[in-house]
């Protein structure tokens, strides 16, 4: 399936427009911050950097029909006063919009490496259109998820609407299957906990009981035999070899009922915590530095779940420079891209480190 719009052009002209760049020698080792046309911006980084981004983050404009302006405060405003500085316009058309953005998805597809994977971050209004150019350029087998974020408390417009309160996060890999996935937990709720482990031990410490077996008969091994004389219930099999149980008893982690059923202790400190899912409650900062600043505990959960230490983070729409700053915090590399002076300002006077060079294109 192709999206199709008069001025959309074949993939081999935007590739042959990127080679029509002028080189830059990079310093790969260290983190870049590019203030020009990410365009240029991405072509240029082919020559070094071509299969070795694990992890693309993009929060492109939404296509909103604005211009967006930082105040002399620095506080983000969508109108202008007579000290506002435009940080940058986001009016085009629709179709002019959509290749903008293709042509950049085409050149970032180019720099992923074979395990990398891509976050993009856009409205609902025009995410339906991006999802199936997304799927031309990565393939629909690589999408991995569609994220709900909710994005700000609820809205009481009077205009015939529900209110908007979340946007949209599209998630492919390069390679689905082989992208760096670190399936880091987040912990539960106090609730969650007090529902979920509601037996308290002689110490205070909170637990629940799961049975020493699972679905699924096991008709040779270890695990389908008895254990202490107690057969395994018809359609299941022990959750481990035998052995084990006689080590969890010791350890005072199987609770005996009356009639003599074990039940293996699950303690709430000792739980690993819970699967992330796709709708993520992450609101935007109440006073950003920059108008499209996103939360940082965000970026954050991205950079950490689909990124190693060492590896080179992107952010080609660096915006506040958020995206560098977690990639630094966690010991990633990073390369940024803006072609907004205000931009470019915001971020380096964030907490993105020391070691990288600034090229001006």
């Amino acid at each position: 399936m192709e999206l199709q719009y008069s001025n959309k052009k074949k993939q081999k002209e935007i590739i042959d427009k990127s080679k029509n760049q002028n080189s830059i020698c990079f310093d790969c080792d260290s983190s870049i911050l590019i203030n020009g046309d990410n365009f240029v911006g991405l072509a240029l980084m082919l020559e070094k950097f071509k299969g070795k981004i694990d992890l693309i983050y993009i929060d492109p404009p939404f296509n909103t029909n604005s211009y967006l302006y930082i105040s002399s405060d620095r506080r983000n405003s969508v109108s202008s006063s007579k000290d506002s500085i435009v940080a940058y316009s986001d009016k085009m058309k629709r179709e002019e919009y959509l290749e903008f953005l293709r042509e950049r998805l085409i050149l970032m597809h180019e720099l992923l490496s074979e395990k990398g994977s891509i976050y993009l971050h856009i409205d609902y209004k025009v995410g339906h259109y991006v999802k199936i150019i997304m799927d031309e350029i990565f393939g629909e087998k690589n999408f991995i998820n569609d994220i709900t974020r909710i994005k700000s408390n609820p809205k009481n417009f009077y205009r015939k609407a529900y209110g908007n309160e979340k946007d949209v996060i599209l998630f492919y890999a390069k390679k689905n299957g082989e992208n760096i996935w670190n399936d880091i937990k987040i912990p539960l709720e106090n609730e969650e906990i007090i529902s979920r482990f509601n037996k308290v031990d002689a110490n205070g410490r909170r637990y629940t009981t799961i049975p020493l077996h699972a679905p699924g008969e096991t008709t040779n091994g270890e695990t389908g035999k008895p254990w202490r004389d107690i057969p395994v219930p018809k359609g299941r099999h022990w959750r481990t070899n035998p052995e084990e149980f006689d080590k969890l008893d010791s350890a005072g982690k199987i609770k005996w009922s009356s009639t003599g059923n074990p039940r293996i202790k699950k303690y709430a400190d000792e739980h690993r915590g819970k699967k992330i899912q796709d709708v993520w409650k992450f609101k935007d900062p109440q006073n950003p530095k920059y108008p499209t600043e996103k939360n940082e505990k965000m970026i954050e959960q991205i950079v950490l779940q689909s990124s190693s230490e060492g590896s080179i983070v992107l952010d080609c729409f660096a915006g506040s420079g958020t995206t560098l700053k977690c990639a630094y915090k966690n010991g990633r590399q990073w390369i940024g891209i803006d072609n907004s002076k205000s931009s470019i300002e915001v971020i380096v006077n964030n907490n993105i480190g020391d070691n990288y060079n600034r090229y001006d294109i």
